[in-house]
Protein backbone atom coordinates (compact mmCIF):
# COMPACT_ATOMS: atom_id res chain seq x y z
CA UNK A 1 0.00 0.00 0.00
CA UNK A 2 1.35 3.60 -0.84
CA UNK A 3 0.11 6.79 -0.54
CA UNK A 4 1.79 9.28 -2.22
CA UNK A 5 1.15 12.81 -1.06
CA UNK A 6 1.87 15.81 -3.51
CA UNK A 7 1.17 19.79 -4.45
CA UNK A 8 3.12 21.25 -0.78
CA UNK A 9 5.18 24.39 -1.25
CA UNK A 10 5.49 27.63 -0.27
CA UNK A 11 2.97 30.62 -0.29
CA UNK A 12 1.96 34.16 0.74
CA UNK A 13 -1.23 34.48 3.20
CA UNK A 14 -4.29 34.68 1.14
CA UNK A 15 -3.07 32.27 -1.62
CA UNK A 16 -3.99 28.60 -2.41
CA UNK A 17 -2.59 25.42 -2.64
CA UNK A 18 -4.55 22.21 -3.96
CA UNK A 19 -2.40 18.95 -2.17
CA UNK A 20 -2.92 15.34 -3.91
CA UNK A 21 -2.73 12.10 -2.52
CA UNK A 22 -2.60 9.35 -5.10
CA UNK A 23 -3.33 5.59 -3.65
CA UNK A 24 -2.41 2.32 -4.65
CA UNK A 25 -2.23 -0.83 -3.21
CA UNK A 26 -5.85 -0.95 -1.23
CA UNK A 27 -9.63 -0.71 -2.78
CA UNK A 28 -9.84 2.95 -2.74
CA UNK A 29 -13.18 3.21 -3.16
CA UNK A 30 -14.22 1.43 0.00
CA UNK A 31 -11.50 3.44 2.40
CA UNK A 32 -12.34 7.13 3.79
CA UNK A 33 -9.67 8.99 3.49
CA UNK A 34 -8.46 12.13 5.94
CA UNK A 35 -5.55 14.79 5.81
CA UNK A 36 -3.60 15.43 8.60
CA UNK A 37 -0.89 17.85 9.61
CA UNK A 38 1.69 18.83 11.98
CA UNK A 39 3.67 22.03 12.66
CA UNK A 40 7.10 22.30 14.29
CA UNK A 41 6.77 21.56 17.96
CA UNK A 42 2.83 20.63 18.02
CA UNK A 43 0.69 17.25 17.63
CA UNK A 44 -0.24 16.09 15.20
CA UNK A 45 -4.03 16.73 14.12
CA UNK A 46 -7.03 16.17 11.61
CA UNK A 47 -7.76 18.66 9.09
CA UNK A 48 -10.36 16.95 7.34
CA UNK A 49 -11.73 13.65 6.63
CA UNK A 50 -14.05 12.19 4.02
CA UNK A 51 -16.15 8.78 4.42
CA UNK A 52 -16.10 6.36 1.73
CA UNK A 53 -19.34 5.28 2.36
CA UNK A 54 -21.61 8.63 1.93
CA UNK A 55 -18.60 10.92 1.34
CA UNK A 56 -19.90 12.87 4.54
CA UNK A 57 -16.90 15.81 5.53
CA UNK A 58 -15.68 16.64 8.89
CA UNK A 59 -13.81 20.15 8.51
CA UNK A 60 -11.89 21.45 11.61
CA UNK A 61 -13.17 24.50 12.97
CA UNK A 62 -9.92 26.43 11.92
CA UNK A 63 -10.16 25.91 8.03
CA UNK A 64 -14.51 25.64 7.38
CA UNK A 65 -14.74 27.73 4.59
CA UNK A 66 -11.50 27.32 3.60
CA UNK A 67 -10.53 24.47 2.53
CA UNK A 68 -12.64 21.66 0.50
CA UNK A 69 -11.55 17.94 0.78
CA UNK A 70 -12.48 15.46 -2.48
CA UNK A 71 -12.23 12.40 -3.83
CA UNK A 72 -12.00 10.61 -7.07
CA UNK A 73 -12.76 6.93 -7.04
CA UNK A 74 -11.99 6.65 -10.46
CA UNK A 75 -8.28 8.11 -10.19
CA UNK A 76 -7.93 6.54 -6.47
CA UNK A 77 -7.08 9.74 -5.58
CA UNK A 78 -7.54 12.51 -2.96
CA UNK A 79 -7.41 16.32 -2.96
CA UNK A 80 -7.20 19.17 -0.66
CA UNK A 81 -8.06 22.49 -1.46
CA UNK A 82 -6.54 25.30 0.36
CA UNK A 83 -7.88 28.96 0.11
CA UNK A 84 -7.26 31.77 1.98
CA UNK A 85 -3.98 30.60 3.55
CA UNK A 86 -2.49 31.57 6.87
CA UNK A 87 0.46 31.61 8.53
CA UNK A 88 -1.11 29.03 10.74
CA UNK A 89 -1.67 26.67 8.46
CA UNK A 90 2.12 26.40 8.16
CA UNK A 91 2.70 22.35 8.81
CA UNK A 92 3.34 19.06 7.19
CA UNK A 93 0.26 17.61 5.99
CA UNK A 94 -0.23 13.84 5.40
CA UNK A 95 -3.05 11.80 4.72
CA UNK A 96 -3.94 8.17 5.56
CA UNK A 97 -6.54 5.66 4.97
CA UNK A 98 -9.14 4.39 7.16
CA UNK A 99 -11.27 1.17 7.00
CA UNK A 100 -14.01 2.73 8.91
CA UNK A 101 -16.80 5.16 7.73
CA UNK A 102 -18.43 6.99 10.91
CA UNK A 103 -17.15 9.56 13.49
CA UNK A 104 -14.56 7.19 14.32
CA UNK A 105 -12.40 9.18 11.47
CA UNK A 106 -12.14 11.79 13.42
CA UNK A 107 -9.11 9.69 15.54
CA UNK A 108 -6.00 9.34 14.46
CA UNK A 109 -6.21 5.42 15.32
CA UNK A 110 -8.66 4.79 12.93
CA UNK A 111 -6.31 5.55 10.25
CA UNK A 112 -4.46 2.34 8.98
CA UNK A 113 -2.39 3.53 6.26
CA UNK A 114 -0.49 6.99 5.85
CA UNK A 115 1.51 8.88 3.70
CA UNK A 116 4.96 10.77 3.61
CA UNK A 117 4.02 14.02 4.36
CA UNK A 118 3.87 17.50 1.96
CA UNK A 119 4.86 20.45 3.34
CA UNK A 120 3.01 23.41 3.67
CA UNK A 121 4.57 27.00 4.10
CA UNK A 122 2.53 30.10 4.68
CA UNK A 123 4.20 33.42 4.56
CA UNK A 124 3.17 36.57 6.14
Amino acid sequence: VQLQASGGGSVQAGGSLRLSCAVSGLRFSVYSMGWFRQAPGKERELVTSISYRDRRRYYQDSVKGRFTISRDNAENTMYLQMNSLKPEDTARYYCAASGYYGSELQSQVAYDYWGQGTLVTVSS
